[in-house]
């Protein structure tokens, strides 16, 4: 890695060191590195299971799979929710095959082992027939830990962990004004693609590709180096704050007329773009004040616990190791990498987007177009390169995958040469590092398992 140059602008109160481990190729290519994934990254964090709105009623069921894992979240009598290992404990048959279910009981389809909604088995064929006498109510599916956090649900298969509410810090807090708990699960796309998880993982953790892979965004994002912030969290979470409603300072539009679409957002808000001509940069702050005056008469309810930096800008939070979360005032984001179950060189890639729910609002602006506000409106899985969209931007950053993975096998890489933008790569890699190797002396049960 570079020495960090003071272009980049990193918080000063939430800067973590790295120490320049070399990132090696293995850990894309390799099965031998994927086996120390999966037996010590994936089983010491929380996983984003589904979303409260598919828990609606007791016997409703959320399946989720991860590489060669597949686990059930249930909900119960109570309202609560449980969540199992999605294996039969009389052979091991998978219970639910599809990625959601409504049943008054859990049944095998093998040889019809029913357990109730508590994992507790309640029904076998020839109970008599076993030593002991019947196994009903001895034997029960084998449990981890289920919490909810906003409009969503996560499990983690290690008791040693830290629990959810600890572990997601600071995003809970940070994301509190916002108001996620009722927002709306409109688009959920997933694609199975020909490249590594971490591929993806790396470039959520810079905006270094921004002005090359997605240059239609430089209108109203500003990505310049001196106006965006990059946080480091002791959790191994990080996060990058970037301005919106403001075109890029890497060119100067701000002398220019207002560009699209950012003229389009002023107008949105009752704002006349040519007052700004030539001052393009100020307007942020008036959208800033038009949203402040406006929205609560528009059904935003939420702005008014918002700051003025969430009224208007993205804020890019990164979870160790595989999940991000893009806020904007309007909009959530979910973008998650998981491993294939047996190619390290292939993981499937999802995307969700979820949306506050405005009286009267019967479609969202979504990255597909316009959509019906609703459950799951549009839900579907494809293979990358076939076509189907997972969202325009989303479709820019797969589009290098493959190439890179291809580039990753060769003699000639050595290993990733950084500048100092990219530090939180740098440190991702390196908290990798220590989990699935043991390398440093500050154990992944001191990042990830201790309180904050």
């Amino acid at each position: 890695m570079n020495v960090q140059t003071k272009t980049s602008r990193y918080s000063p109160d939430f800067d973590m060191p790295v120490r320049g481990d070399t990132i090696t190729a293995d850990r894309y290519i390799s099965r031998e590195w994927m086996e120390l994934e999966n037996k010590h990254l994936w089983p010491k964090v929380w996983h984003l299971g589904g979303v409260l709105a598919e828990l609606e009623e007791p016997g409703d069921i959320i399946r989720h799979n991860l590489g060669k894992e597949s686990v059930i979240m249930v909900q119960q009598e109570d309202g609560s929710v449980r969540a199992f290992y999605n294996s039969c404990p009389h052979r091991g048959n998978r219970l639910v095959l599809g990625e959601v279910a409504s049943v008054q009981r859990i049944t095998c389809a093998y040889h019809g082992w029913t357990y109730d909604l508590d994992g507790t088995l309640a029904k076998v064929q020839d109970p008599d027939d076993f030593e002991g006498g019947s196994p009903c109510g001895k034997i029960h599916l084998f449990e981890l830990r289920c919490d909810t956090w906003g409009p969503f649900v996560f499990w983690c298969m290690d008791d040693d962990v830290a629990p959810l509410h600890e572990w997601l810090e600071p995003f809970p807090e940070r994301l509190k004004g916002y108001g996620i708990d009722n927002w709306v699960r409109v688009l959920k796309l997933s694609a199975d693609a020909e490249f590594n998880w971490k591929i993806i993982r790396d470039n959520f953790n810079e905006s270094y590709h921004l002005p090359t892979i997605h240059p239609e965004l430089a209108t109203f994002i500003n990505d310049g180096l001196p106006d965006t912030l990059f946080e480091m969290y002791p959790s191994g979470h990080n996060s990058m704050w970037m301005k919106g409603h403001q075109a890029t300072t890497r060119i100067d539009y701000h002398s220019t007329e207002v560009p699209a679409p950012l003229d389009d957002a002023a107008r949105a808000w009752d704002i006349d773009p040519a007052d700004f001509n030539g001052r393009t940069g100020d307007l942020r702050a008036a959208i800033i004040e038009a949203k402040r005056r406006l929205g609560p008469g528009r059904g935003f309810t939420n702005y008014e616990n918002m700051s003025d930096q969430q009224l208007v800008d993205y804020f890019h939070c990164t979870l160790f190791p595989n999940l991000t979360l893009t806020m904007s005032p309007e909009q959530l984001q979910v973008l998650r990498t998981e491993p294939h179950p047996t190619d390290p060189e292939k993981c499937v890639f999802q995307h969700w987007c979820l949306y506050p729910p405005v009286e009267g609002m019967a479609e969202v602006m979504t990255p597909l177009g316009m959509v019906p506000l609703e459950h799951d409106a549009i839900a579907r899985h494809s293979v990358y390169g076939d076509g189907v969209s997972v969202g325009y931007v989303a479709d820019q950053d797969l589009s290098i995958g493959t190439s890179q993975q291809q580039g990753l096998n060769s003699r000639g890489f050595k290993g990733c040469r950084l500048p100092g933008q990219e530090k939180r790569i740098q440190r991702f890699h390196e908290l990798l590092n220590d989990m699935v190797q043991g390398k440093d002396s500050m154990t992944s049960a001191q990042v990830f398992s201790s309180p904050l």
